[in-house]
């Protein structure tokens, strides 16, 4: 199996919202949790001011998976990649793809010169919670989610 990453394109839309639409069911959202067209999600990371980027997994033409990241800023250190999503399709997950894309992920803070890279994982998630163990990642029970929906 010959694995591709690559930067995201517009082209690949389509297949990622189908994986983000998996990575719902998955986490057992209800119905309409997702309520992202893909139209915005294209003009978002394709328009004249993006304001994501992704790497995309590709085999045999076919995207089975993407990590998908932002800018964010911290007033104590400075510009950080914070990483939205990385998702692999069922069928493939298990066989290194996850690490690929994460190792792209690590690439892109040192070429970016972020100060580092965050994220979140839901606390159930063992298997996430263990793939981001294995790749050296810091877990901080200390902090706690806040999101206001407008």
């Amino acid at each position: 199996m010959v694995v591709t990453i690559r930067k995201a394109e517009r082209k690949d839309c389509p297949s990622m919202m189908q994986l983000v639409e998996e990575l719902a069911e998955f986490e057992k959202a209800p119905p309409g949790t997702i309520t992202v067209t893909l139209e915005h999600f294209e003009e978002s990371g394709f328009g004249p001011q993006p304001v994501w980027w992704a790497f995309v997994a590709e085999v045999e033409g076919a995207i089975i998976g993407f990590a998908l990241y932002y800018i964010r800023y911290s007033t104590w250190k400075g510009q950080r990649m914070y990483l939205e999503d990385l998702i692999v399709t069922e069928a493939y997950r298990g066989k290194g793809i996850g690490g690929l894309l994460f190792d792209k992920l690590v690439e892109e803070t040192k070429d970016r010169q972020f100060t580092g890279m965050v994220w979140q994982v839901l606390e159930w998630n063992e298997p996430a919670i263990g793939f981001y163990k294995k790749q050296g990642a810091l877990l901080d029970p200390e902090w706690v989610n806040c999101i206001l929906d407008v």
